[in-house]
């Protein structure tokens, strides 16, 4: 047997209340000048306001866009640099904790954001010299205030990124689940299915891993138990609880790797603008479908620990639940834009761990029987 690496390293403070331990721990991690990274819709939400009391001090770059961009990441480290700042501090879903992981990178590497692509093994030209970073997750979704990537659009290709590396680790996580109570219903839908995604697609992954396969079909079991009782009750406060751990379970487990629905995701949000993790809900049935062949042990596994007949339908049931519709055309995603997103799946590296492999044109198909 060939030898392998496991790492499980992030501090996490977890449970309803532990946000107002942020300030001793901002300056336990010796930030007397945080920079906090959010997003434009989160500055007036009254959680955001609850955080910059605990901060007063700290200046804010909310320039992030809903698919962070290389001109986000920038001009963050540029708004960091400007403002004499020792650290930073996440605050948001999953755009504004990888740009915010980003902007730490660039504040103290120097090199082009596209040489850090994990595709071209730009992991090996990140360091430790980072500035200490606290995150703190407001959805239940990708899991990246846990994660050691962050997935950042560059400009010059118009691809999403993936920038991979166990320095890009918070220093801390403060998760909270009373940040996500008023979170509208599409978006935890959306972030709740993403979770899910994260979890069956890393069961399914290859690979060696048995840790991370069991904290996946353990997370996506949790989801499948919890995501339909926040949908009815948004302030189930057990419900939401046990849904970002799910979500912290998805993504300590993807470092064994992803799939398909991935990267078919990822340029419709770069190239058409829709939400990742509504298109992950509409593309896992067709990719678990298509992957049936091969992992059908596995998804047999999965039909088991959510106590039904069939993994595949109790997934498209889990959308209808969610109210998330299940075509492409559903979300103005137009036919002849197939093949260019095709294009950029094949890019996408997510699709290397998939169990079945994918061509171009497996992809495209897949694409058209979502649409």
């Amino acid at each position: 047997m060939s030898i392998s690496t496991f790492s499980f390293p992030t501090r996490i403070l977890f449970g309803m209340g532990s946000i107002e331990r942020l300030t001793e721990e901002a300056a336990a991690a010796g930030m007397s000048r945080p920079l906090i990274v959010t997003d434009r819709g989160l500055v007036a939400a009254p959680i955001f306001q609850r955080i910059l009391t605990m901060l007063p001090y700290a200046p804010v770059f909310s320039e992030v866009d809903p698919n962070p961009t290389e001109v986000n990441v920038i001009s963050g480290a540029k708004y960091y640099l400007e403002n004499g700042c020792n650290g930073i501090v996440g605050v948001g879903g999953g755009s504004a904790l990888d740009a915010a992981k980003a902007i730490r990178l660039i504040t103290t590497h120097d090199l082009p954001l596209a040489d850090y692509d994990d595709l071209i093994g730009g992991g090996n030209k990140i360091t430790s010299d980072l500035p200490p970073f606290i995150a703190a997750a407001t959805t239940s979704g990708t899991g990246s205030e846990v994660g050691r990537s962050a997935v950042i659009t560059i400009w010059k290709t118009k691809r999403k990124t993936v920038i991979f590396s166990p320095h890009l680790i918070a220093s801390l996580v403060i998760n909270d689940p009373e940040l996500t109570l008023d979170l509208p219903p599409h978006i935890t839908a959306g972030t709740g299915m993403d979770a899910f995604t994260h979890n069956v697609e890393t069961y399914l992954a290859n690979g060696y891993h048995p840790i991370c396969d069991s904290i996946a079909i353990a997370g996506a079991t949790m989801v499948v138990h919890n995501l339909p009782n926040v949908m009815i009750d948004p302030h189930d406060m057990a419900a939401r609880t046990n849904m970002m751990m799910a979500s912290m379970m998805g993504a300590i487990a993807f470092q064994k790797g992803l799939g398909a629905t991935h990267s078919l995701a990822h340029p419709l949000s770069s190239e058409c603008g829709m939400h990742h993790g509504t298109a992950n809900a509409v593309l896992l049935p067709h990719v678990l479908e298509f992957n049936h062949i091969v992992a059908s042990e596995r998804l047999n596994d999965l039909a088991r620990a959510f106590g039904v007949s069939d993994a595949i339908d109790h997934v498209r049931e889990l959308n209808a639940i969610c109210a998330i519709k299940p075509r492409l055309r559903d979300y103005g995603i137009m036919e002849d834009t197939l093949p260019m997103l095709a294009d950029k799946a094949i890019l996408d590296g997510c699709h290397q761990s998939n169990p079945r492999p994918c061509t171009r044109e497996d992809l495209l198909e897949l694409y058209r029987k979502s649409w």
